[in-house]
């Protein structure tokens, strides 16, 4: 339990910290930083499938006609993600990336009500209900309809989904995910080369070496993420999934970012309900153990 949370506390630091490194590489367009995450996770991936011996996975997922198309669909679901994250902080829309994976499990909840019919508990009501207020306030009285924290709120949630249908490790998965992406990844940023819009190489040893770290800060959380979700509670876990949009918010207010009334408002409101949220799915797991007793 203890290498589990550990584990998992790096993995959600290094998510909330992420904006930082995306800052730094703030030179560099979105579209390149995002093809050199894809391209530098292969070998690093590479590494970290030999080290845990998973190898047999990855042939056997190849292998797999159904398991590849849904793979497939991730790996598209994951690139247009990350995309619009990099893109959001490079904006100056920290805040909103943050917004959007505060709001993530919420929409998971939501989910399951309309695609496998599960009923909201009292609690998780309230929870997605002042969520919903957060969103207004921050819409019709800041004039900010956060369509990026909705967009990476509900994309993650369909990763997730349809990531649940492939029976696959999180480090075999993604590796194959990355490893559909890279044939893209490669040819566009040879077209950038040709066409002198690439930063790769000639911005100076710093971005290059920065844009060389795209694949381990891409592997190292899910690592981390993996070894946690082994060892450690679904309730833990989900936990310390919100210490990843906290840090974030904290980057967000370090790089200047204005937290205006609104902003503040539509936090609180989510604040609000992931304690509630939180409340719930403590009690849920209560439950769950005084039954096996």
């Amino acid at each position: 339990m203890r290498d589990g949370l550990v584990a998992g506390l790096v993995a959600y630091t290094l998510w909330g910290i992420l904006p930082i490194y995306f800052k730094l590489v703030e030179s560099v367009s979105s579209t390149e930083v995002l093809l050199h995450r894809i391209i530098w996770a292969i070998p690093f991936g590479a590494l970290i499938i030999h080290l845990r011996r998973q190898w047999p996975d990855v042939a056997e997922a190849l292998k797999h006609r159904q398991m590849m198309l849904w793979l497939t669909l991730t790996a598209v679901l994951i690139a247009v993600n990350w995309y619009v994250y990099i893109v959001a902080i490079q904006t100056d829309r920290i805040f909103q990336a943050s917004l959007g994976y505060y709001i993530n499990p919420l929409i998971f909840v939501v989910a399951g009500v309309f695609m496998f019919g599960e009923k909201l508990r009292g609690m998780q009501t309230a929870a997605v209900v002042l969520a919903a207020i957060g969103v207004l306030v921050l819409t019709f009285s800041g004039g900010e309809f956060p369509v990026i924290s909705l967009f990476l709120g509900t994309s993650f949630t369909i990763y997730g989904v349809v990531r649940k249908r492939v029976v696959i490790g999180a480090m075999p998965g993604l590796f194959i995910e990355t490893l559909v992406l890279v044939p893209v990844a490669l040819i566009w940023l040879g077209w950038m080369f040709g066409n002198g819009q690439a930063e790769f190489g000639y911005a100076g040893p710093g971005i290059t070496g920065l844009l060389l770290l795209a694949g381990p800060i891409t592997v190292v959380p899910l690592l981390m993420f993996a070894i946690a979700a082994k060892r450690l509670s679904l309730t833990t876990v989900g936990f310390m999934q919100f210490l990843a949009p906290t840090l974030q918010f904290g980057t967000g207010i370090y790089f200047g970012e204005a937290l205006t009334l609104p902003r503040l408002i539509c936090f609180a409101c989510i604040w609000i309900a992931v304690v509630l949220f939180s409340i719930d799915a403590v009690r849920k797991q209560n439950r769950v153990r005084a039954r096996g007793l």
